[in-house]
């Protein structure tokens, strides 16, 4: 998008404004007139000081004249009074224009697509930004009103004293502000593609702050990084842009503020010679170097910094809401290479995943929250692991993915280390995939959200045909289909906790990894979902290990682990009521609330 085109959408929006506020722009006009006055005595009253008192012998003459510009002086000063109040007739009303129409711009995008994703940026649009158009609109009226009417003053006061003044003044001052002017449109471009990356990047950081822990337990790390510098890289190039243009502008600023100057005293000798008086050259001087010059600098600095990004921020209210720079979603994560774990040496082959005398406390001196933990997971079995509220279960998760290390004790998975090495990949681990009680799903396609954790970069992942057979194994057959479909977006602020639930579980059995690591990944389903969820998972090829959240749950694994603070204790459903107290607690409430 040009800044041409923004331009083009702005300034006819921009006069019909003006058009509908006429008396306020009519008093502001009014009140700058003064300034006029002020400007035009302060040069004349030099010159005749000059002239007809000083260098004329009458002091009592020059000082009158000076005593006149001082006037003027006053006067300008009484103007600007009343110029700072008139303002706020034609300011306010912008913002309050500019408010409305970010309301309307979320309520139509909410209506026109009740499905699609919030409009996270109706909130920066409502506050932020309509703060920068009004302070931007009401500098820029400032400075462009002061230069405007200033140079009026100016202009006919060199005409009153000597007409050939503006021969000289103008040409330098006309080539420095067409040099100016033309750096404002590639400024504007490059503060538009700076705000909307800074707009994505911060919107992408929110939202993996959301998913950081799902994303370290899937390995995701190198792919967000990848994303996330991408975006600050992007942002780096374009404050370098931005500062090359800024450099070109104080060029341009130099030219429209030091060429008339060094015109006018270049040429003084000519002047001198065609009878221009002294008086006549320092009353030209001073209306370049105490009013005109002052009022440009002033106008070129606030139009290539408040007139950009006044332009940049009235563009988002007079069209569509932006959309991300990038072309997608700001956390879609990519499918991942599966990379070959490290090949230590294995001690067993005849287990999935095996702690042997883990101790685990979070931190020193406390309590530990697993002590001496033998647990051997063999290859294939369905293992719940049960307990009161924080007693270990999730630790003991934590610790099989690899995201916490023991105390004391080792933890293997698949005859490896569980955490691997400061220095190996940071890619998925293909050994085993985690899913956390908060479960992950993305703004991306519904396809995309099955499909993450099973594809790698350069293959075409699951086919249609085993994504079908997951949607079927899993009940999720209404779901997808009430999305849209495989192909259709989907709105992770628009579904339930059980709904993403559904999804993340789908993507974890279309997973390769054979051992599951389930930490209360069904506890907002309801029983008949959740149980259906966790035979189609254990039936899959693999190990399944389930915090499980109903004894129910408890009841379809092949054996149970009870942790009770003390000791552990693992054995069937059908054998623990015997030897666990705990255990049988859990069975007796959860027989008394079903008869209930």
């Amino acid at each position: 998008m040009t800044g041409g085109g923004a331009w083009g959408r702005v300034a006819p929006e921009g006069r019909r404004f003006l058009r509908g506020h006429r008396k306020a722009v009519g008093r502001l006009a009014a009140w700058s007139l003064l300034e006029s006055a002020h400007t035009f005595l302060g040069g004349y009253g030099v010159a005749r000081a000059l002239d007809d008192g000083f260098l004329a012998g009458h002091t009592a003459t020059g000082l009158g004249w000076l005593a006149a510009a001082g006037a003027g002086a006053l006067l300008g000063g009484f103007a600007l009074r009343g110029v700072f109040a008139g303002l706020a007739d034609l300011v306010e009303p912008l913002r309050d224009g500019l408010v409305r129409r970010a309301v309307r711009q979320a309520l139509d995008r909410a209506v026109a697509d009740p499905a699609g994703a919030a409009d996270t940026g109706a909130v920066s649009r409502l506050t932020q930004q309509t703060e920068m158009a009004r302070d931007s609109f009401a500098g820029l009226v400032l400075t462009a009103r002061s230069f405007v009417f200033t140079a009026v003053g100016a202009f006919v006061g060199m005409a009153a004293l000597a007409p050939v003044l503006l021969l000289v003044v103008l040409p330098p001052l006309l080539l420095g502000m067409a040099a100016f002017l033309a750096t404002l449109r590639p400024l504007a471009s490059v503060q538009r593609r700076s705000l909307d990356t800074d707009e994505a990047l911060a919107d992408r950081a929110g939202r993996l702050a959301e998913g950081l822990r799902d994303i370290v337990a899937c390995g995701g790390q190198t792919a967000v990084e990848a994303r996330v510098e991408a975006l600050i890289a992007a942002q780096e190039r374009l404050a370098c842009t931005l500062a090359g243009w800024a450099a070109l502008r104080t060029l341009a600023l130099g030219t429209a503020g030091r060429l008339p100057v060094i015109a006018l005293l270049a040429a003084t000798p000519w002047l001198l010679g065609r009878g221009i008086t002294a008086g006549t050259l320092a009353g030209g001087l001073t209306y370049l170097v105490q009013a005109l010059l002052p009022a440009l600098n002033s106008l070129m600095t606030a139009l290539g910094s408040a007139g950009t990004r006044l332009l940049v921020v009235l563009e988002r209210f007079s069209g569509p809401v932006p959309p991300d720079p990038a072309g997608h979603s700001p956390v879609k994560p990519q499918p991942q290479p599966q990379p070959q774990p490290p090949r230590p040496t294995r001690t067993r082959t005849d287990a999935a995943a095996e702690l042997r005398g883990v101790t685990f406390a979070y931190g020193p001196g406390a309590a530990p929250v697993l002590d001496d933990l033998d647990l051997m997971v063999r290859p294939g079995e369905h293992l719940a692991v049960v307990g009161p509220s924080g007693i270990g279960k999730s630790t003991l998760t934590a610790l099989l993915a690899g995201m916490l290390s023991p105390d004391a004790g080792s933890v293997l998975v698949a005859g490896a280390a569980a955490r691997r090495e400061p220095g190996a990949s940071d890619g998925p681990d293909p050994r085993r995939t985690l899913l956390p009680q908060q479960a992950y799903v993305f703004t991306g396609t519904v396809r995309e959200n099955l499909t993450h954790l099973a594809a790698a970069p350069g293959t075409p992942g699951p086919g249609d045909a085993r994504v079908q057979r997951a949607i079927r194994a899993l009940g999720l057959d209404e779901l997808v289909a009430r999305l849209g479909g495989l192909d259709a977006e989907v709105s992770p602020r628009l579904l339930s906790r059980g709904e993403s639930q559904q999804l993340a579980l789908a993507a974890a059995y279309l997973s390769p990894a054979p051992l599951l690591l389930l930490d209360e990944a069904t506890c907002h389903l309801d029983p008949a979902a959740e149980e259906r969820a966790e035979r189609a998972l254990a039936e899959r090829p693999g190990t399944l290990v389930v915090v499980a959240h109903r004894v129910s749950s408890a009841a379809r694994a092949d054996r149970v682990l009870v942790l009770d603070g003390t000791r552990a204790v693992c054995g069937t459903h059908e054998e623990l009521p015997a030897r666990s107290p705990v255990y049988r607690d859990l069975v007796g409430r959860w027989n008394q609330a079903a008869d209930e």
